[in-house]
């Protein structure tokens, strides 16, 4: 599951139908909430001054349901409140591992032709084909029409998702997208789970049949997905991440997964910092140090095409999840658990993050959700404090405050 990041343009560019461009669909923005039925008109109405013609706005928003279940899982986002252990046992089972190994050698050509010609490795195109829709057997039971209009009218993130209907509705006229496709609750399509803004200005055609077919054809959906990663700034043939093993005592306040951190790995190696196997794999590369679970907790150096998946998705317990999936397949032993201390309750999270909003720090939402605005703020008080600055909330930290 992955959101799109909206960017503001200057101004809305004249269009005619069939010429949609990404800024114009980013600038777009609709009055939401009120009656339903007012809504889609509103939203018929502005496809409309874009140029679109009633035969293509009239059965696309007359299509369009509200669904309350679109409503009910964006509010019920607990997955995410999972610790790196708990997440990863869940996510990466047995049956994931064979198949993506049985994936690998099925569609062995298509792999090697993404890899010579986009420098996406198949470790990362595997795992996450594996987490979004277990290999293409589940892309979702959500009319993503219906759904997407839903997320238009909710008046909590309209930004994100009106674009996305005009997106829909461009592919809609081009004639690539039905108005019975199915997908996720967010409203992504297809075997590795793309917006239609994404399908619009990413999407591939893997298999030269002159149609992007991201449900049905396995050709386009990883080529799509490795696409997607090179526009995020996947680096060709670059490693992103391997396990290593820490030392007693280093300055972890420098560690950490936000681009400053990043230095050159004979920095990480005079402080003690090595592989857990083999060699380095990247060691003319800057790294940094990402500890999901503190310094007591597994260890991994992670490279600058870390940073790409992020774009895919914003969850750091998701991404460093997908990460590591794709270290497995590519050959990599099992993590090291060492022993993390406990990981707070939900309540203690939310009452951590109400202290640390009260001594000024940004930590976004209080939903007991360890994200990025939250491990700044508690590697900030550890440091403050003069506790080790891992970034990893314990008891005596939320005690100390």
């Amino acid at each position: 599951m992955r959101f799109a990041k909206i960017v503001s343009m200057a101004a809305l560019l004249a269009v005619s139908a069939g010429t949609l461009k990404a800024e114009e669909t980013r600038q777009l923005h609709v009055e939401c909430g009120g009656s339903f039925g007012d809504f889609v008109n509103r939203m018929k109405a502005k496809a409309e001054e874009m140029s679109y013609p009633p035969e293509v706005t009239t059965p696309f928003f007359r299509s369009a349901n509200y669904l309350q279940r679109t409503i009910n899982a964006d509010r019920a986002q607990g997955i995410f409140n999972s610790d790196f252990i708990d997440f990863s046992r869940r996510l990466i089972a047995q049956y994931r591992l064979d198949r993506g190994r049985q994936e690998s050698q099925k569609n062995d050509a298509i792999f090697s032709r993404i890899e010579a010609e986009l420098g996406v490795p198949r470790g990362i195109l595997l795992s996450f084909w594996a987490f979004e829709t277990d290999f293409g057997a589940f892309t979702g039971d959500f009319n993503t029409i219906d759904t997407l209009m839903t997320l238009s009218h909710d008046c909590r993130r309209p930004e994100l998702f009106q674009p996305q209907v005009f997106g829909a509705l461009e592919l809609y006229a081009r004639g690539d997208f039905p108005l019975e496709t199915q997908g996720a609750w967010a409203g992504e399509v297809g075997q590795v789970q793309m917006l239609p803004l994404d399908i619009m200005h990413r999407g591939y055609d893997g298999d030269g049949d002159g149609h992007v077919d991201l449900d049905h054809s396995v050709a386009d959906a990883l080529f799509s997905g490795a696409n997607m990663l090179r526009s995020f700034g996947w680096r060709p043939n670059e490693p992103w991440m391997q396990e290593v093993v820490l030392p007693p005592e280093m300055p972890w306040e420098e560690t950490g997964v936000q681009p400053e951190h990043y230095r050159p790995i004979g920095e990480w190696e005079a402080w003690g910092v090595v592989p857990r196997s083999g060699a380095w794999e990247g060691p003319s590369l800057d790294g940094t140090l990402m500890m999901p679970m503190g310094r007591k907790g597994p260890a991994f150096m992670i490279y600058p095409n870390y940073q790409a998946l992020f774009e895919w998705n914003q969850s750091y317990v998701y991404v460093a999840t997908a990460a590591y999936f794709a270290t497995r397949l590519m050959g990599a032993p099992v993590y090291d658990p060492g022993n993390a201390d406990p990981r707070l309750s939900d309540g203690e999270m939310k009452a951590l993050q109400q202290k640390l909003a009260a001594l000024g720090h940004d930590v976004g939402k209080i939903d007991g959700i360890l994200g990025a605005g939250t491990r700044a703020a508690v590697q900030a008080e550890q440091k403050r404090l003069g506790l080790p600055a891992d970034a990893w909330p314990t008891r005596e930290l939320l005690n100390r405050l």
